[in-house]
């Protein structure tokens, strides 16, 4: 019997499309209902209908009361470890239950109520975890922005949200620096023509901020007085269908894409998913090394495990530099996590300073059964050395901030399909997920097309953007009537395995033949030289676009650059042919990325192409735009 044989995955995907209904009532019976649902799905509300309408649920009651009432008052809810501060801190669900209690009551004393929307604009901290859960204890709408964002872009958040209270922080840590949150907060508050009622903030012991008379309040003043006064807040119900948070996508220019997660249906996929996709039990130790200033970490930081009974890792570090390249290895020792989710770039970083894995070998991880990746295309090279290296399943999967969780991946929990290294596997269940020319046709297996989600979407995902009902039908719904637009490029083999090569504007047009920069990424990453690399088509008089990549060698390499670029368009021109007009390899120091790890490929492109461009608000080091500057410089 093969491994596919033994899987479940085929006969409860099958039964999520035939009998959606019947599939997520079943799957509802994980979580306790103050009222259950009217109808499990009503197609007749909102912009492709509504999941679990009618029923009344509070999230925070999931994730916590329910826990502690059921015997896992003493078991540890959250681990927060940060080498950044060199310190470790663990509450219990009984623990975490009192503290956002109490915030939740203060929450109340500053007149926040139901539907009232809230900022939190924190590093990765406990406080951030218990200002969300508080949010949720007393129907607060929240709307995390990441820490350090830059002043103008919260500015568009708090004008969008208009938030009647700011949670913040004095400062974050970065390896080697502080950065100031305050004098951000201060400056998007008197940009925002929405002003905040109130803002609460952390002070953090490695640097202190001012506070303004009357606007702003000492977090750990208001905490000891509100535990010496005995005060709490009970959870308080909502409807299935009403926002449980706003997660901000987009917003360098305009106004920003609030995506709106609901209550009920989040609550039911996020339970599902935590045995049945991620194979992890209640009781056991996860690991999200995401942040929750994005949608990763709001769903496998904060809610799925603590709605689930497990045991939460919050870390607030890298995973090279706070100490080294074994920073990742000593956390799921020290914890026994059993599993870890994070993006390929964190292990692009330490296969690039650590490739024989010498690290790895000077920790116990005999706990440690799933690596998960997802944020962005898992290269074949970088799964294969970490299969290599940990000698455990390493799986991509692959979901978007809309959808709140995974559209297909590999489910441990229902038993593992084979691997197919480039691929995120299968869809879940309750996704349709199809591959469809201009027209909206399915085109056949192996043929590159838009990936689409026919609807309705499954539970979690979301139902529309903040008080943008039209916009969101016209950036999702649109162009192909009957399906979700994923904006993702890619096909689907003969075994319905998906193959997401890059977003729909990384299919570039060479000479009329429409070509990945996924499929090229893949060859660079396959030289032994190369520790990471990005493709992307730039402006060409005669071809309308060519490929370009970047390339970062593993520490260690002393052979010239040049050398190794030479390979590198031979490789292309062997795998792929001279059609892929593939004649320009740079060999840079670093790639401009994200806080979250991903690439900005776009603003590469911009760079190379002449155009005008803007800094990217989610930029982790501005300077290395200049780099890419320079090492164009005669190239291009």
């Amino acid at each position: 019997m093969n491994i596919h044989d033994k899987s479940r995955y085929h006969e409860v995907h099958a039964r999520s499309l035939k009998d959606p209904e019947g599939f997520w009532a079943e799957a509802a019976r994980e979580i306790d209902w103050i009222e259950p649902a009217k109808k499990v799905f009503d197609p007749t509300s909102g912009a492709y209908g509504r999941w679990f309408a009618g029923a009344v649920v509070n999230t925070c009651y999931n994730a916590l009361d329910r826990h502690v009432a059921g015997g896992r008052a003493d078991q540890t809810a959250l681990i927060h470890d940060s080498p950044l501060t060199n310190s470790i801190s663990k509450f219990t669900y009984a623990e975490l239950l009192h503290e956002v209690k109490t915030l939740a009551a203060i929450m109340q004393d500053f007149g926040v109520t139901k539907g009232d929307r809230v900022i939190l604009y924190m590093p990765l901290v406990p406080e951030a975890v218990v200002a969300m859960l508080a949010c949720a204890r007393i129907g607060a709408v929240h709307s995390v922005v990441f820490g350090g964002f830059a002043a103008k872009e919260l500015a568009t958040r708090i004008d969008d949200a208009r938030p009647k209270l700011i949670f913040s922080a004095s400062c974050g840590i970065e390896p080697g620096r502080i950065v100031q949150y305050k004098p951000l907060l201060d400056e998007a508050i008197a940009l925002a023509s929405s002003k905040p009622s109130a803002c609460v903030i952390l002070q953090r012991p490695q640097h202190g901020c001012d506070l303004i008379a009357g606007r702003d309040h000492d977090w750990a003043t208001l905490r000891k007085d509100a535990i010496a006064a005995k005060k709490s807040a009970d959870c308080v119900p909502v409807l299935a269908t009403d926002p449980l948070y706003i997660l901000y996508t987009s917003g360098t220019t305009g106004v920003p894409k609030g995506v709106v997660r609901d209550n009920g249906g989040h609550l039911v996929a996020l339970k599902w998913s935590m045995f049945n996709l991620y194979g992890i039990k209640p009781g056991e130790v996860w690991w999200c090394g995401s942040d929750i200033g994005w949608v990763v970490g709001h769903s496998y930081i904060v809610y799925g495990p603590l709605i689930h009974g497990a045991t939460s890792i919050m870390y607030e570090g890298k995973p090279v530099g706070t100490p080294d390249a074994g920073a990742f290895w000593r956390v799921i020792s020290e914890h026994k996590a059993v599993a870890l989710f994070t993006a390929p770039t964190a292990f692009r970083a330490i296969r690039k300073e650590d490739p024989e894995g010498k690290f790895i070998r000077q920790y116990d991880l005999s706990k440690f059964r799933t690596l998960f990746l997802a944020g962005e295309r898992a290269d074949p090279p970088t799964v294969e050395w970490a299969e290599q290296q940990l000698k455990v399943p390493v799986i991509d999967h692959w979901w978007q901030t809309e959808t709140g969780w995974c559209i297909a991946g590999n489910p441990v929990g229902l038993g593992m399909l084979p691997v197919k290294h480039g691929s995120p596997t299968v869809p879940m269940p309750g996704y349709q997920v199809d591959v469809v020319d201009e027209s909206a046709k399915p085109v056949p297996a192996n043929t590159m097309g838009s990936i689409v989600i026919k609807l309705p979407m499954p539970p979690a995902c979301l139902p529309t953007l903040w008080q943008q009902e039209e916009r969101f039908k016209e950036a999702y719904l649109s162009e192909f009537p009957g399906y979700y637009k994923t904006s993702d490029a890619g096909y689907k083999d003969e075994d319905g395995y998906v193959w997401v090569m890059g977003r729909t504007d990384d299919i570039i047009n060479v000479a009329g033949h429409r070509l990945s920069t996924g499929g090229m990424e893949e060859i660079l990453a396959s030289h032994a030289d190369v520790a990471e690399c990005a493709v992307l088509g730039i402006k060409d008089a005669i071809k309308g676009e060519v490929p370009c990549g970047f390339l970062v060698l593993k520490a260690g390499v002393t052979r010239k650059p040049a050398d190794i670029e030479k390979e590198i368009i031979a490789l292309v021109r062997d795998k792929l042919g001279p059609v892929a007009a593939f004649k320009l390899a740079i060999t840079v120091g670093r790639l401009p990325k994200t806080r979250s790890g991903k690439i900005l490929r776009g603003t590469i492109k911009k760079i190379a192409d002449g155009d005008s461009w803007t800094m990217p608000a989610t930029i982790e080091d501005p300077k290395v735009l200049d780099e890419i500057g320079e090492a164009l410089k005669g190239r291009v």
